[in-house]
């Protein structure tokens, strides 16, 4: 039963084989509450670095490290029993070799039980990304603006304007499905590229700022419910406005202790008020059947 259980979760293979399919909803997560929120909506969780500009505040991902994205990876596998999980390698993890890349991608698979990992490069990375899955694990690719990249592309600009940036994004696609990626994540580029790449590829594509003709589409959550307001993506829709709920929640806590409106003897131990609430529980509970009590 419980092998029963573990296979019923979103594969990889199942992933692949949505090309041309019914469109992949992915989105992000970093922690267990969220994973568990979204699970019964999404077919693929993606654990991003972003959770270093989002969660940490950082002002861009590179500082985000390996031992952080396998303690966030881990919290979402607590949290999510149907969605693929994968994770991102962070910058460093993985450039300087395929074995270090190797060596990295284990420690996540192993330590988060996650499906596979995510990492950013095209051609420059093919012979790693074909080190990685001759060896079993399986990679999603990343191709068009590259977060870890900022530093050398000079900012957070949409690609594939230009027909030899075009060009350049679209041999990327395909020297990272060549090597075996089993989906490309397509970032700020340029639309008509995008549409290019999708028709072009037999593995998925995922948008995100791409084209409403890829195979699949990702937003960051913090930034599609509010949650992270720093800055907002042209890409993105925001579906929600959480980050001022809970502003406005904070106000209306403060102001009850500030007024002494909380904690009432409701909320304390010991009192009659408590003590009556207590009661009222107890017979609640002698009256469900015995496994729908409440241990302790």
């Amino acid at each position: 039963m419980s092998t029963l259980s573990r296979m019923s979760r979103i594969s990889v293979p199942e992933i692949k084989a949505r090309k041309g399919g019914e469109p992949l909803v992915c989105l992000t997560a970093y922690t267990t509450p969220v994973a568990k929120a979204i699970d019964p909506h999404v077919d693929l969780i993606l654990v991003g670095d972003s959770l270093g500009m989002v969660l940490y505040g950082f002002e861009t991902t590179l500082p985000v490290t390996l031992e952080m994205m396998i303690a966030h990876g881990a919290a979402v596998m607590r949290g999510a029993s149907k969605a693929c999980v994968i994770v991102d390698l962070p910058f460093g993890s993985y450039h300087e070799s395929p074995e270090q890349a190797f060596r990295a991608a284990s420690r996540v698979l192993v330590e988060t039980g996650a499906s596979g990992v995510k990492l950013e490069g095209g051609r420059e990375m093919a012979e790693t990304i074909a080190f990685l899955t001759e060896r079993h694990i399986p990679v999603l690719a990343h191709v068009g603006l590259m977060p870890q990249s900022v530093r050398q592309s000079g900012g957070y600009r949409a690609r594939g304007k230009s027909d030899e940036d075009a060009a350049t994004i679209i041999a990327d696609a395909d020297a990272a499905a060549a090597a075996g990626a089993f989906a490309v994540v397509i970032e700020g580029t340029w639309e008509p590229v995008a549409r290019k790449i999708s028709q072009r590829l037999d593995v998925p594509t995922i948008g995100i700022g791409a084209s409403p003709a890829c195979d699949g589409q990702i937003l960051v959550t913090e930034d599609m419910t509010g949650l992270f307001s720093d800055f907002t993506p042209r890409f993105v829709k925001r579906y929600g406005n959480l980050g001022g709920e809970i502003a406005a929640i904070a106000a209306s806590y403060g102001d009850d202790v500030r007024a002494g409106r909380f904690p009432t003897e409701a909320h304390c131990f010991g009192t009659l008020e408590a003590e009556i609430d207590q009661a009222v529980n107890k017979q609640v509970s002698d009256k469900l059947p015995k496994d729908d009590r409440e241990v302790g």
